[in-house]
């Protein structure tokens, strides 16, 4: 949503705010009170990115499910790359405004309500006709006003991201990120939002006005970072955007390569993946962004948090230190040098005694570097490593400075901490030794040093108790090592064995994250190893589950939940809220043609022999006592029920059996579309001469003898189970006890234990 921010100026109007208070509770609080409630702190602000949330549109009586949407955007954000590992880098401020009316303006439409709300945000620009529904935006100076409540924050170190009290998809990126509080996909709105506000990125949508073709790019090369004209040869060969990461496996899905569409436009541009955060909501950043929102992250910290004094001359008779910035994934590295001569090791402090410098000035340099994986860009990697550098002048002697050993700061303590996260503690450092901070874990001693990497302990699950002590000082943690459960359900289908389903139409998922300790738990799931897709439930309702068709189902113009049809591994897992991932688990669906549609349906009891001559008779359910005959051209679909007889098809356009009961034989030949799934066959079957057959589920009580068919019969994965003697093509067929009947429940549930 980048191009809305000329809307957003000239949505832009006067608002006279209340004079601001800032409040320790909510208790008869006027509208436009606020109370800043610091939600994570790791840093100095003016050593770190701030990012503020606000709330528009939620009166006294509201606040609580403020509250709630803030922590599920900020949740589903830490889940994110590389919100996830850069999270030490960023303070989190929440600021609470009351609201004298609850909503926002022009929700959902432009004749809706026009709300007196004190950010005054609204969709369609603020109640613009010429604007679009989902534009979300608001009176940036009165959110700077209320942002500058937040003490030690300024336009340089912070980002505003305002949240309105609405269920309605809508959100806006510009200098500051809006989006709506409660909608199902607003947590994924305001990261995508961050990415315009904080990253610098643009969209990769091939439209503007959406169910609009975009049309055609006819510019020239695009300033975007992720949007290029150049072909991927001419991106290696000139060395150019993101060549890179050509050919890389996408965090969000497919390769890195080049996609047509993009800056709304259908054609003439192309991105690198296809589809990114950018242009697909419920998917991670690709390379190339990621790469970028570190760049943007970064710069607004530092990377060398404070160091031993560089502006004089110090002796020899002390230690030199810097104070590196801690994300959570990984440490950075300190290297040392001494005119010139690198020193072995990575370390944050250098006691120069140990060095025997000779009598006489000395240089030493420390410089920090991130070796984070998300960068490859030279100039992105210089502009996160930095150098401190002494003169060291052996002919001076440092005086005392009183300073005991101490602990200044470290890793919040007020959440527990991922089974794999780095740990740190920031201490106080004395010009004549070297503070000695020692790790255990459950009383055992686990490390020593400013950090201590969780990951490489091979944590069990379950929870532990971390301390770090500095002579009698101590701080601890907890250390939550087991990882959330998954719990997937599905529709009914037509068949099941174990994790393998098979349907004939649009089926369900509902993904459900649970974990031993508070806090919104993130699901999410990947279909063919494509890229990990957050699950919010169906996009008009977080409360219903997904839908998976074979077109898609269209929605607002965007298509949700196209699954082409055939065999399809399913993967899920979930992420909580320290961090840990738990193991992927996965089910198999396959989903074959639905059966033709129906001419002639036959409900209830139908007594005597039945004949299907033309068109398509459906037996919905019916209990036919007689045999039943379908001629040449014909078509029978049979859902359910029971036909006590025989069935005998013969040139048939299409023969299908879902969850029927048939008590005597089968004989199926010559039909191009035989689908036989979780049937009860109480006689033998004889399939012969018909153009790929499916016989799934199935119980056949008699013989079962296939020939002539092309090709030969499959089962999909879920066996049948045959008691009589097997011959020809199914003479290999796989059979078992494992085949279930179909219409054992309304959902199959499977729960993914904690790792």
């Amino acid at each position: 949503m980048r191009r809305f921010a000329a809307l957003i100026l000239a949505a832009a109007v006067s608002c006279v705010l209340p004079e601001l208070s800032v409040s320790a509770a909510h208790a008869s609080a006027e509208p436009g009170a606020a109370a800043v409630v610091p939600v994570q702190v790791t840093g100095a602000p003016a050593k770190r990115f701030n990012l503020i949330i606000m709330g528009d549109g939620y009166t006294e009586a509201d606040q609580a499910k403020f509250k709630a949407d803030a922590d599920r955007h900020l949740n589903v954000m830490w889940s994110i790359e590389p919100f996830k590992s850069y999270r030490n880098y960023i303070n989190v401020y929440r600021i609470d405004i009351v609201s004298g009316e609850s909503g926002i303006s022009c929700d959902p439409g432009l004749d809706a309500p026009r709300r007196t709300t004190p950010l005054s945000m609204g969709f369609w620009g603020r109640c613009n006709p010429g604007s679009v529904q989902r534009l979300i935006t608001m009176d940036n100076a009165a959110a700077t006003r209320y942002a500058d409540l937040v003490t030690g924050t300024v336009s340089g170190n912070r980002q505003i991201l305002a949240l309105g009290n609405s269920g309605t998809y809508g959100g806006a990126g510009g200098s500051y990120a809006t989006a709506s509080g409660s909608n199902s996909m607003s947590a994924l709105i305001s990261p995508h939002e961050l990415g315009h506000s904080l990253g610098g990125l643009q969209d990769e949508y091939d439209y503007y006005q959406r169910g609009v073709p975009g049309g055609a790019y006819t510019g020239g090369e695009p300033p975007s970072a992720h949007h290029t004209l150049l072909t991927e040869q001419q991106l290696r060969d000139q060395q150019k955007k993101w060549w890179r990461w050509l050919g890389e496996t996408s965090e969000s899905g497919g390769p890195i390569g080049r996609f047509e569409g993009g800056l709304y436009y259908t054609t003439g541009v192309w991105r690198p993946s296809r589809h990114s955060m950018m242009k697909t909501l419920g998917y991670y950043f690709d390379q190339v962004s990621r790469e970028a929102m570190v760049q943007r992250i970064t710069a607004k910290t530092m990377v060398i948090q404070d160091s031993a004094p560089v502006d004089a001359p110090v002796g020899a008779d002390r230690v030199l230190w810097v104070e590196p910035m801690r994300p959570v994934s990984h440490s950075l590295t300190t290297a040392w040098n001494v005119d010139g001569r690198d020193l072995p090791g990575d370390r944050d402090a250098l006691d120069l005694r140990t060095l025997s410098l000779t009598p006489g000035t000395h240089t030493v340099k420390a410089t920090v570097t991130d070796p984070t994986g998300f960068v490859r860009d030279p100039a992105i990697r210089a502009a996160i490593t930095r150098t401190r550098t002494w003169t060291v002048d052996t002919a001076l002697t440092t005086p005392p400075d009183g300073a005991e050993p101490a602990f200044l700061s470290s890793t919040p303590a007020d959440r527990p901490l991922g089974r794999d996260e780095v740990v740190y503690v920031e201490t106080t450092h004395p010009a004549a030794s070297l503070p000695e901070v020692t790790w255990t874990l459950d009383g055992a001693k686990a490390g020593e040093g400013a950090d201590l990497d969780l990951g490489g302990l091979d944590l069990k699950p379950g929870r532990h108790t971390l301390t770090a002590a500095l002579g009698a000082s101590t701080l601890t943690w907890t250390v939550d090592a087991a990882a959330p459960a998954t719990r997937y359900e599905l529709s009914e289908p037509l068949a099941r064995s174990g994790d393998t389903y098979v349907y004939n139409g649009p089926f369900s998922m509902r993904l459900t994250g649970a974990d031993d300790r508070d806090g919104y738990v993130v699901s999410e799931s990947r279909v063919d190893g494509d890229g990990w897709f957050n699950y919010f439930g169906w996009p008009t309702s977080s409360e219903l589950p997904w839908t998976f068709t074979e077109e898609g189902t269209v929605i607002d113009s965007l298509v949700y939940g196209k699954l082409p049809r055939g065999r399809h591994e399913i993967e899920y897992r979930s992420i909580d809220a320290a961090g840990n991932y738990g193991k992927a688990k996965s089910f198999t669906v396959t989903t074959v043609a639905p059966p033709p549609a129906c001419t002639r349906t036959v409900t209830g009891v139908h007594r005597g022999p039945l004949g299907v001559a033309e068109g398509v008779t459906c037996l919905d359910d019916a209990q036919v006592t007689g045999p039943v005959t379908v001629k040449a051209g014909a078509s029978l679909v049979a859902t359910g029920g029971r036909i006590t007889g025989t069935l005998t098809a013969a040139g048939a356009a299409a023969v299908h059996l879902l969850g029927t009961r048939l008590s005597g034989a089968l004989s199926v030949s010559g039909t191009r579309s035989l689908t036989v799934v979780g049937a009860d066959v109480r006689g033998a079957a004889l399939l012969r001469g018909n153009t790929a057959p499916i016989l799934s589920g199935t119980t056949v009580k008699g013989a079962l003898a296939c020939s002539g068919n092309t090709p030969a019969p499959v089962d999909l994965g879920v066996p049948n189970k045959i008691t009589g003697a097997r011959a020809g093509q199914c003479a290999k067929l796989h059979a078992g006890a494992g085949a279930r009947e179909a219409g054992g429940g309304a959902y199959e549930a499977v729960q993914d234990p904690a790792q």
